[in-house]
């Protein structure tokens, strides 16, 4: 059998009685984290674009995200995948190809609802999306050939929904043909100044496995030996590499790396996450930002190639091109202490105070620390102007794949629902998150989530 065929076999085969305890609480970990990060994104103007565009559209079976109103599915998962996403604080997983997995849970959402479905079913989609996202970034770099860590995101969310539609392996083939033959991503999304596109290409590929899953339930078939034909995925985008179905988590092996997902701690690239400890534990053995000569980051050819090379990263004018920004970052944590989400409001990419901090950094790539990969690991030195050099490192020796406990994704979860919802509200919402496994249908979650 082909890839796509074992891949397929294995999918099927799997069902909710085979994974653990401590992996149905992961992915209710996942669902509370990315619902906060919708509500954080609910009203960027890409979530506004899709929204108002989404409106135009007869009803349908899926609820948007924080409303009343249900939209056909591909839509639904599209615009509530864009709102996970928009901020960039959605969980990652940092391997040969970086990567959100959590990209794929509001399509997971969409046609669990659409379904008819219950809180184990989207919990044994959500661990299937993981899974096989994962399991890709293990397995191959995507952006070292110019194209974009979505197309895992694809072949993820293919299987997931796939997996929730009941199809049958052969089905689950022809979806994926269809869904990754037709829709590949280059990586210019992430090149030069950023658009809004930054934050909905992930949703895009989300779109697209929801549609061509359904396709293949009517029918349709798609593109055979979509991995290794001759002009198939491993020619075309990835080069060849090994892909061990055999390492795919089952009841025997307990180990899905949905466990392994680690939770962003602020709301900016994945890349940058240790260049802003490192910033903020600087801070304080600063008496003024005055007393500053220069300041050094050096970092992987990843950070440096993604978030530093380009022109438009030293003066960002969109949010979407700030938050890739190493920069704009980095000077942004020494002036404030902290990165928030406010961080990357447009009216702060101008700010004086940072452009003139952003003159003083310059960034570097640093081959020991690209061999640490995927620790994602940053350095930071300052020279002050009396001489004296101050220097901190992270992520050469912290497990880039730690995640959060319960209280603090809770906290961050809090932080964007409580400006929105009621305090009984908030609760009645982490309860049915908490107790998803016992929900028989999604029907009390989506009706939680729309505000008044």
């Amino acid at each position: 059998m082909n890839l796509a065929q074992r891949l397929a076999e294995h999918v099927h085969s799997l069902g909710y009685a085979d994974l653990d305890e401590d992996t149905v609480h992961a992915a209710k970990q996942r669902v509370v984290d990315s619902l906060g990060c919708a509500l954080g994104g609910m009203d960027s103007p890409p979530a506004r674009s899709i929204r108002a565009f989404a409106l135009t559209l007869p009803e349908g079976p899926s609820t948007i995200f924080f409303e009343k109103r249900k939209v056909a599915t591909d839509v639904a998962a599209f615009l509530n995948a864009t709102m996970v996403r928009f901020l960039d604080y959605n969980d990652g997983y940092f391997s040969l190809e970086p990567g959100h997995p959590s990209d794929s849970i509001a399509a997971c959402v969409a046609v669990a609802e659409a379904e008819g479905l219950g809180g184990e079913d989207l919990i044994l989609a959500i661990v299937i999306a993981y899974e096989v996202q994962m399991r890709f970034q293990d397995a191959a770099c995507l952006f070292r050939r110019g194209w974009d860590h979505v197309n895992f995101v694809t072949i993820a969310a293919t299987m997931a929904v796939g997996k929730l539609l009941a199809l049958t392996p052969p089905q689950l083939v022809h979806a994926l043909g269809m869904a990754l033959n037709g829709h590949i991503a280059m990586r210019q999304v992430r090149s030069g100044e950023l658009s809004g596109w930054k934050g909905a290409s992930a949703a895009n590929a989300t779109r697209n496995a929801v549609f061509c899953a359904y396709l293949a339930r009517h029918g349709m078939t798609g593109p055979s030996d979509i991995f290794e034909g001759e002009m198939g995925f491993f020619a075309q985008v990835s080069g060849t590499f090994d892909f061990d179905v055999g390492k795919l988590g089952t009841r025997a092996s307990r180990d899905f790396l949905i466990k392994q997902a680690k939770t962003k701690l602020y709301p900016t690239n994945g890349e940058m996450q240790t260049a802003v400890m490192a910033a903020l534990a600087l801070r304080p053995m600063l008496a003024s930002l005055d007393a500053v000569e220069s300041i050094r980051v050096d970092t992987t050819d990843v950070g440096f190639k993604f978030l530093a090379k380009d022109k438009a990263k030293w003066r960002p004018t969109t949010r979407e091109t700030a938050d890739h920004s190493l920069p704009y970052t980095v000077a942004r944590a020494f002036l404030d202490g902290t990165i928030t989400r406010a961080s990357y409001d447009p009216s702060r990419l101008a700010d004086p105070e940072v452009l003139r901090l952003i003159d003083k950094i310059t960034v570097h790539e640093d081959p020991v620390l690209a061999a640490n990969m995927p620790s994602l690991a940053n350095r930071v030195t300052v020279m002050l102007k009396t001489g004296e050099v101050l220097s901190e490192e992270f992520g050469t020796k912290e497990n880039p794949r730690t995640g959060l406990a319960d209280a603090a994704i809770e906290t961050k979860f809090r932080d964007f629902a409580e400006d929105r919802f009621s305090a009984e509200r908030v609760k009645r919402t982490l309860d049915l998150c908490w107790t998803l496994d016992r929900q028989a249908d999604l029907q009390a979650l989506v009706a939680s989530l729309a505000l008044d």
